[in-house]
Order: structure tokens, then C-alpha cells, then sequence
């Protein structure tokens, strides 16, 4: 078994840089003996029901979590600052 745990891991859901689809990324996460997954897409909580059932049947326990921002302008401003916090 793998004590290390992955918890920053964006999915193909993810709005702005996932890449990994969620029946290959429980699969290579159990060949590794990984006992835990996070999620923590970007923005949204898409992924959750496909990423739960498909860790389940995987064995493995899944952490729900997501990326979301913090900005400290309210309107849209192009060279706004966001600051990323992972819930």
C-alpha cells in the first residue's frame, strides 16, 4: 500500500486546466496501492458523483474538494488578483 495521497487533482471537469478522466485516473491510482484521492477541480463540483461511484468500486476513499477564488475586486478587472483556496 502507498501512504502518499494526492490532494490537488484536477479532472476533465475542472474549468481550467483538467486533464485526467476519472476511470483512468482511479485505475492508475489503484495500481499504484493509493489508499486515497482527492478532487479539487476548479470552480465546480461536476466531477463529484462519477469520481465517488468510481472510487468506490476502486477501493479507494475518495476527498471531495474544490479550487475556488478569492478576489479583491468584485466586478471583472482584467489584472485582478485571485487567489486560489482549496476547500
Amino acid at each position: 500500500m502507498c501512504d502518499f495521497v494526492h490532494l490537488h487533482v484536477h479532472t476533465e471537469y475542472s474549468l481550467l486546466d483538467g486533464a485526467s478522466r476519472i476511470p483512468e485516473l482511479m485505475a492508475r491510482a489503484k495500481s499504484l496501492g493509493m489508499r486515497a484521492i482527492a478532487l479539487s477541480d476548479h470552480g465546480n463540483l461536476f466531477a463529484v458523483p462519477s469520481f465517488y461511484q468510481a472510487a468506490q468500486e476502486a477501493e479507494i476513499k475518495p476527498i471531495i474538494g474544490c479550487e475556488f477564488y478569492f478576489s479583491d475586486h468584485w466586478e471583472f478587472v482584467k489584472d485582478k488578483t485571485l487567489y486560489h483556496f482549496l476547500l
